[in-house]
């Protein structure tokens, strides 16, 4: 069964993206937790960090979210999230990490930035 972000990857649910490329989707959040939050997602359906292959192409995930930080003008800085699991509030089984930027971010342990 194919994953919400699979469905927004083939179009089948809207979002407002904001980067593609052969490897990764990115899409503004719809629950934003900071000015800026991007979604970026694999094009490959990986439940998450811990089933990620020892080999292949997924730098792609990082090289996205400097691209789209840079095109954001998040000069001041930003933080890339990446949830695995429930204990660390994984609500979507599908490797994806989250951009947060546009201002001073509070500490790491709040609520928030699941999927």
């Amino acid at each position: 069964m194919a994953t919400l972000f699979t469905k927004i990857i083939n179009r089948e649910i809207p979002a407002t993206l904001v980067y593609e490329n052969d490897y990764v989707v990115a899409f503004r959040d719809i629950e934003p937790q900071a000015p800026v939050h991007i979604v970026i997602v694999t094009r490959a359906e990986i439940s998450g960090l811990a089933e990620l292959p020892d080999s292949g192409d997924h730098q792609h995930l990082l090289n996205a979210a400097k691209v789209i930080a840079e095109q954001e003008g998040l000069d001041d800085g930003y933080r890339v999230v990446i949830n695995q699991g429930k204990n660390g509030r994984q609500t979507v089984p599908h490797l994806h990490a989250h951009l947060l930027g546009g201002a001073l971010l509070g500490g790491f342990g709040v609520e928030g930035t699941n999927h």
